[in-house]
């Protein structure tokens, strides 16, 4: 007797949204000569000569034309996160976001070292600036997100070359202007090291959102 069809879905699955900004595009060269500008500024403090990190506090910021971004980024974390939930819209509109935001300068043979985010529900990674692709490293400033699942799961010749959604495996996403890409924060993910002449200039925003009357969250 020939079996039924079998009824296959898809579970655990870890949603990846990327969502173009169209405003945040218009800003990104004023934004680039800022983000280069400070990092000259602080150039002493830098640890790190290949790749300048700033402090988490970009969100706060009140030189033009941060707050243009940040209310374009903000919007395009709640589109992403809204269009994964059942919830009404009234209901998700009720919730506060906040955020906490980083810039970061990937300059030639620089990246950005592997990482999650405790106490943040979301991670937003935006592209400000990015040189054009390296003609001998396909990886070159790459955003990887790392899969953890399946870290322990016995790998036989059936289980590792499945279809998608099941292939299991790393993902990668080529970061492109005026393009913000969403996770989950609990993800651990890097930028590749730069291999292309030319600066990739990323802001990070960590973020959460906050339910009316919820207790037990003080203020970042």
């Amino acid at each position: 007797m020939t079996p039924s069809p079998p009824n296959v879905v898809p579970i655990l699955a870890t949603p990846f949204g990327v969502v173009a900004l169209p405003g945040a595009l218009a800003l990104n060269a004023d934004l680039a000569a800022l983000f280069q500008e400070r990092a000259r500024a602080d150039a002493g403090a830098a640890p790190n000569p290949l790749c300048y990190e700033s402090r988490d506090d970009l969100t706060a910021g009140s030189a033009p034309p941060v707050p243009a971004l940040v209310a374009e980024l903000l919007s395009g974390v709640r589109s992403v996160v809204a269009s994964v939930n059942p919830m009404a819209p009234a209901v998700f509109d009720g919730f506060r976001l906040q955020a906490r935001g980083t810039f970061a300068i990937v300059r030639p043979d620089g990246a950005i070292a592997a990482r999650s985010f405790p106490l943040t529900s979301w991670c937003g990674v935006y592209c400000v600036q990015a040189p054009a692709a390296s003609t001998s490293r396909r990886d070159s400033g790459l955003l990887r997100l790392y899969e953890s699942r399946l870290g322990t799961m016995f790998s036989d010749a059936t289980n590792s070359t499945m279809r998608l959604p099941y292939t299991p495996g790393h993902f990668g996403w080529r970061p492109v202007p005026g393009e913000l890409a969403v996770f989950p924060a609990w993800i651990t993910h890097e930028v590749a090291m730069l291999r292309a002449p030319g600066d990739l200039v990323l802001v990070t925003l960590r973020c959460r959102f906050v339910a009316s009357g919820q207790q037990g969250w003080s203020a970042w």
